[in-house]
């Protein structure tokens, strides 16, 4: 199989990277300084081993590939307000023997959230979710940090409408071998969905910054409370804090001096967009289907887009004045 990354960024080059590293077909998808500091220099990639470069073969479509490949797997690693975009352009391309992307090869979604996945399967017939444990750093062209041990990260697999297939446990075993944990769940998106209760404090992470203090542990308590009363008005399950911690415990510890989350690093490269949209945005959403006031998580999705809109830097706001906007919209809820 040949792996294409569609998002070679933090996540996208750590499982790219070490995808090549242990002998798998790898091409990079990328766009910009980024792609081009990647055809140029290769992928500088940092992990608990060391720093290697990686001269894989770089794309910032499909058009530059031709006709893919039967054998070809995509994983899509872009940010979810990202995701249209690279669906329809990727899903369009024509494979070898006849047949659109979409029509014949897998797609894994490797990001945070839990749309991807249902963007994916309006488009592609073969839809996978990963949720990814994968602390890593993405700062500047062509270079990412993955550092943790003794494994690089954690990736659930299954079939985004749930069960599981001879692919993807083909899949998860080449990853196995490439530093990682992988396993194949029933109930992938089940993972997901626990995996969104700790990303609802990268807004808070990307506002007032990745330094850890008591009142933005509190004020996260009180995001992930609204998700839960969501998620049962919703109906939806998730993995428990026991079965996240039996899963992780002792398999990715991070290092000492790790910078912020995907988020915190999304404004510190002023890409001029986050996910929040996606991940507190998705309780404010099951919130008003649901009928369950969400005023934390809307403040924090309303906070850190102003951020990525205006190129605010990172942790310029104080958590005093971030938990004060809250308070201000759960007294109007």
């Amino acid at each position: 199989m040949r792996y294409i990354i569609i998002g070679a960024g933090a996540i996208g080059a750590a499982i790219g990277g070490r995808l090549a590293e242990s002998g798998h077909e790898v091409v990079l998808a990328a766009r910009g300084a980024h792609a081009e500091a990647l055809r140029t220099d290769g992928l500088r990639l940092t992990t608990a081993d060391g720093e290697r470069v990686h001269r894989l073969p770089v794309a910032t479509g499909p058009a530059e590939l031709g006709e893919l490949r039967p054998d070809d797997v995509l994983l899509l690693a872009v940010k979810t307000q990202d995701a249209i975009a690279a669906l329809d352009a990727w899903g369009d391309a024509e494979v070898a023997g006849g047949g659109t992307a979409a029509q014949r090869l897998p797609v894994l979604c490797a990001q945070n959230g839990v749309e991807s996945e249902r963007l994916a399967l309006r488009r592609f017939a073969r839809v996978y979710g990963v949720c990814v444990w994968l602390p890593s750093t993405f700062l500047e062209p062509g270079v990412v940090s993955a550092r943790c041990a003794p494994l690089t990260g954690i990736l659930h697999l299954g079939r985004a409408a749930g069960g599981t297939d001879p692919l993807i446990r083909r899949i998860a075993a080449d990853l196995e071998k490439s530093g990682f944990e992988a396993p194949v769940v029933e109930d992938v998106m089940r993972w997901k969905y626990a995996k969104l209760l700790g990303n609802l404090g990268n807004a808070i992470q990307a506002t007032t910054g990745p330094e850890p203090d008591p009142a933005k542990g509190a004020l996260l308590l009180r995001a992930i409370r609204e998700a839960k009363a969501a998620f049962e008005a919703a109906g939806i399950g998730y993995a428990t804090d026991a079965e996240q911690a039996a899963a992780r415990d002792g398999k990715v510890e991070e290092p000492a001096g790790v910078r912020g989350g995907s988020s915190w690093q999304s404004l510190h490269r002023g890409t001029g967009s986050i996910e929040a949209d996606y991940l507190n945005g998705e309780i404010s959403l099951l919130g008003r289907l649901h009928g369950v006031p969400t005023p934390v998580n809307d403040t924090l999705r309303h906070a850190a887009n102003i951020f990525a809109r205006e190129g605010l830097p990172p942790g310029a706001m104080s958590i005093t004045d971030l938990t004060a906007l809250a308070d201000e919209a759960a007294a109007r809820a």
